[in-house]
């Protein structure tokens, strides 16, 4: 790769990396809950209020667009939240789908009305990630930063809510309240990322990583690390591809982190057959 081709994706490189950082993370959080499609309906009805700011006459990058699409976003978030309590009588998937259909329906119609709105569903799925700016990539490294501080203080609360379902501290309206703050936060998360990266692959960066991961390893902290080391490089590989053949960003890594899952797919299936021991299983976080 030439000096002229690492200058103008270098950016781009580093928008991947706090992508990828983030939303392995939280990823993690999303398996161990079960309802693995949270992030992509989040991401609908983030880009749902984007749409909606449009239709208003806002720049799809305005501030205005992005409050729109926090404000929506928290909506979403606070569904989730009261959801938990009825999961012994509805699966909370249910509801996760069902939010995901009505804000894609929703966004449909508005786009309907709007002036070039084929190419505003284009932008809201696969994103413009090869043309983000250090602007947009300090912004969500502040805004993610503050983020994984948050959790990091209250990574106790995070986990049991996670991975200890039965447990007293998992149930109560205090329990709901913390359910609350992680959809909240995982909401800001959300809403950023789907501005420079679209639908498709911010539902990537969450979901393809922590399910690598979850092939090979149990402790949480093996697990961060095989998601960030895949996210990243593969994130390189589909921008790298992109970049010389000519091919949107966004659907390139999509494309990429599918391949490497399949390739993952196959090397844990020859492991079990030939019988090579992996550190896979049920996740065991860590203490502390």
């Amino acid at each position: 790769m030439d000096s002229t081709a690492l200058s103008f994706l270098i950016v781009p490189f580093l928008a991947c990396v706090i992508l990828v950082g983030i939303h392995a993370y939280l990823g993690i959080h999303v398996l161990a809950r079960g309802v693995i499609f949270v992030d992509i309906a989040l991401a609908q009805i983030a880009a749902l209020g984007t749409t909606v700011a449009y239709l208003a006459g806002h720049g799809l990058d305005s501030t205005a667009a992005y409050f729109y699409s926090l404000g929506f976003t928290f909506v979403g978030a606070t569904i989730f939240a009261l959801s938990r309590n009825l999961r012994e009588r509805v699966p909370q998937e249910a509801f996760i789908g069902i939010t995901y259909a009505v804000a894609s329906a929703a966004a449909i119609l508005i786009v309907d009305k709007a002036p070039h709105g084929a190419e505003h569903i284009k932008d809201i799925l696969v994103g413009n990630l090869l043309w983000v700016t250090s602007g947009h990539v300090v912004v969500i490294a502040v805004i993610y930063g503050l983020i994984g501080a948050f959790h990091f203080v209250f990574r106790k609360k995070f986990l049991t809510l996670s991975f200890q379902h039965d447990s007293p501290e998992a149930k109560g309206r205090s329990a709901m309240l913390w359910d609350l703050a992680f959809y909240m936060s995982f909401g800001f998360v959300i809403t950023s990322s789907v501005q420079i990266a679209g639908v498709l692959l911010v539902f990537s960066f969450l979901i393809v990583p922590a399910v690598f991961a979850a092939m090979f390893a149990t402790r949480l902290w093996k697990r961060l690390a095989l998601s960030w080391s895949l996210g990243f490089l593969t994130s390189v590989a589909g921008i790298t591809a992109s970049y010389f053949l000519d091919l949107p960003t966004g659907a390139a890594i999509v494309a990429t982190f599918g391949i490497a899952l399949v390739l993952a797919a196959l090397v844990r299936v020859t492991f079990t057959r030939l019988g090579i021991a992996t550190d896979s299983g049920a996740l065991k976080p860590s203490r502390g």
